[in-house]
């Protein structure tokens, strides 16, 4: 125990995190750890029906009022001796550490590799003993599956329900997966769960009174199954990966929308307005801004939109309309793109989720936006939604009694976290030294001579027999790879949301000699590639990032495919003039900056790597912007629909 959490870890994490506070918060946890180790002999000696004992009388003390603190010791010995009987593993104590903070309300920040799916289950046991619900958040629905499945094994030992909410599932699911002691599942599911049962509450209280005088007088039963909630309350939440869901995730809000049937002359409207816009010249026709993905028409444009003006499909239009259908056709073809940003299943538009790389099947676009999309796929112009109920993901995270959650790449936003949900960013130590090893970025002056050096050097990785994981920022690159590789010769497979299907068979074979696996985000968080035989010696799973992503984070969350619990691993980045991260610094400058220096080849002086470093920070700080902005409206229009007397997620 000392070696791993003596005075050299308490300086490290002083000096890391800032301050005393943290040393002391470690310190005081290392204790914990250490009585839990004190533990473990007597445990044990004991037979599983013995531990089962030990867990019924703590869930009877819990139920009773008693506070959970002076319970930590016993549960999470008790949790790591269930977990080397049922899963054979065991928790570390570092582990024992991160488990402690996530008790105590932090963002327990991790490493990847670190085993943080192990470590939820030793709060979430905790937590679990009064019987109010826990919910363990992940990031997508494999994972949820996944974890609940696996770790609900050492759950059940002790004693405890498991559920799992899957995109799907019909309310009786839902509700029983709620009911149990620990439920697992996305913030979205999650969050969608809350806005229905809010729509129920409001649909039924204008029956209120009948309802209640038939089951008094008349004796009629309870309010029907499909009327009834799922969820029971918001207890306490563990969110896995905490800066995607909590930081990412909270630019845009989670809403419900009512449909509402489109006339012909408005679906002739959005295929007009498509046509008009694909005749419009850029600058001189309208501007666009890629910072907000927006785009205005200028007078020139104006002028010539009106002059379609006379076109059947925009009788009913006002020239403003007119204005907005096209500006907003402008948008969909240029700011959204297909096999990026959408996907074309069985003749729908179906999103896909820029940080997970996952397609988001049911969801759309909003203020119209998803019908022009359809417009400019010649799809069938389908029913628009009005927003029915919605709510922003930190309204919705901050209605849990107690949160708290973990991830290896939260300190950048401590400050965030702390000033919207109250949590503090605990940095908790590896179980062991890191051997990754990141290279520095190559730079190339255009997309074309960038791919071909990427795949000059998995042919090299290739020859040594080295794993190779080779990530992209879309659908659409991850192909035009696939098509570089497949023209090299190499033997390769490609992971996207297009055969997300078979991931787990592709992620199992990712770390064996001489693969090599191009995939989109949806191999960053939570994919856990174990290494074949023999390939530590050859230096491990090596990582080629193919674009730096508009946060870094993400990019620290490719990287932590390799090197994880003290495997050796390397990193390196392959950027271009031509990304799009460029375009943080404007339109016009990112334009002169890729002319100038187009045909250069590779860019080899150290400024270069700066350049990307500073347009990655623009960016962060954008969004930082438009998360406080976003928080701030719906802040206002939530307090202004109280004063109405009306409920604030509604409408």
């Amino acid at each position: 125990m000392s070696s791993r959490l003596g005075p050299i870890w308490l300086n490290r994490v002083q000096g890391f995190a800032g301050g005393p506070t943290h040393a002391g918060r470690l310190s005081r946890f290392a204790v914990l750890a250490a009585r839990v180790n004190a533990l473990e002999p007597v445990l044990e000696r004991e037979s599983d029906a013995q531990l089962r004992e030990r867990s019924y009388r703590l869930r009877m003390r819990a139920r009773q009022g008693e506070s959970l603190n002076p319970m930590l010791v016993e549960a999470f010995a008790l949790v790591r001796e269930a977990a080397k009987r049922v899963i054979r593993q065991r928790h570390y104590d570092v582990q024992l550490v991160g488990g402690a903070a996530i008790h105590y309300r932090s963002i327990a920040e991790m490493e990847t590799g670190e085993g943080k799916t192990l470590v939820a289950t030793l709060p979430a046991f905790l937590n679990a003993l009064p019987g109010k619900g826990v919910h363990v958040v992940t990031v997508n629905d494999y994972l949820a599956q996944r974890d609940a499945s696996w770790m609900g094994e050492i759950y059940r030992f002790l004693g405890l329900t498991v559920g799992c909410i899957q995109t799907g599932q019909q309310d009786p699911e839902r509700r029983a997966a709620y009911a149990c002691d620990i439920t697992y599942g996305t913030a979205k599911e999650l969050g969608f769960d809350f806005l229905r049962d809010e729509l129920k509450k409001f649909q039924a209280g204008g029956d209120l009174h009948r309802k209640t005088f038939e089951q008094a007088f008349l004796g009629r039963g309870t309010s029907p199954e499909h009327d009834r909630p799922v969820q029971r309350g918001h207890n306490y939440c563990i969110v896995d990966e905490a800066d995607s869901i909590l930081i990412d995730e909270a630019r845009t809000p989670l809403i419900i929308g009512a449909h509402n049937q489109p006339t012909q002359e408005e679906a002739a409207a959005y295929i007009g307005a498509d046509e008009i816009a694909a005749t419009l010249v850029r600058v001189k026709d309208f501007k666009y801004d890629p910072q907000e993905r927006k785009a205005e028409l200028t007078a020139s444009g104006r002028r010539k939109v009106q002059m379609r003006a006379g076109h059947s499909a925009f009788s009913t239009l006002t020239v403003d309309g007119l204005y907005e259908y096209v500006e907003r056709a402008l948008r969909a073809q240029i700011a959204y793109l297909r096999d990026r940003d959408y996907v074309i299943v069985d003749g729908e538009v179906v999103i896909v989720d820029e940080y997970t790389g996952r397609m988001m099947p049911g969801r759309q676009w909003q203020d119209g936006l998803h019908q022009a999309i359809q417009a400019k796929e010649r799809l069938e112009i389908t029913l628009e939604s009005v927003t029915a109920a919605r709510v922003t993901v930190q309204d919705f995270f901050k209605r849990y009694k107690k949160l708290a959650g973990m991830t290896g790449t939260a300190w950048s936003d401590a400050r965030e976290l702390r000033r919207v949900y109250n949590v503090h960013v605990f940095p908790v130590p590896t179980n062991r030294p890191s051997r990754r090893v990141w290279e520095p970025d190559r730079v190339f002056s255009t997309e074309t001579e960038k791919f071909r050096a990427v795949a000059d050097r998995i042919i090299e990785l290739n020859r040594k027999g080295a794993p190779v994981l080779i990530g992209t920022r879309s659908i659409e690159r991850s192909e035009r790879l696939s098509a570089l590789l497949t023209e090299a010769g190499i033997e390769h497979q490609v992971l996207n949301a297009k055969n997300h299907a078979i991931e787990a068979q592709i992620v199992a074979q990712a770390g064996q000699p001489g693969k090599v696996t191009v995939a989109t985000n949806m191999a960053g968080r939570g994919t856990d590639i174990k290494l074949g035989d023999g390939v530590a010696e050859k230096g491990g799973l090596h990582v080629i990032g193919t674009e730096r992503h508009e946060s870094l984070r993400i990019d620290r969350q490719l990287v932590g495919r390799c090197a994880r619990q003290g495997d050796p691993g390397h990193a390196q980045f392959f950027v271009s003039l031509e990304d799009e991260i460029i375009e943080a610094f404007g339109e016009k400058p990112a334009a002169r900056l890729r002319k100038r220096y187009a045909g250069r080849g590779e860019l080899t002086s150290p400024a270069w790597r700066r350049v990307f470093q500073v347009a990655q920070r623009k960016k962060e700080r954008q969004h930082r912007r438009d998360r406080k902005l976003l928080m701030n409206y719906e802040k206002q229009r939530a307090e202004m629909r109280k004063n109405m007397g009306l409920n604030p997620v509604l409408g």
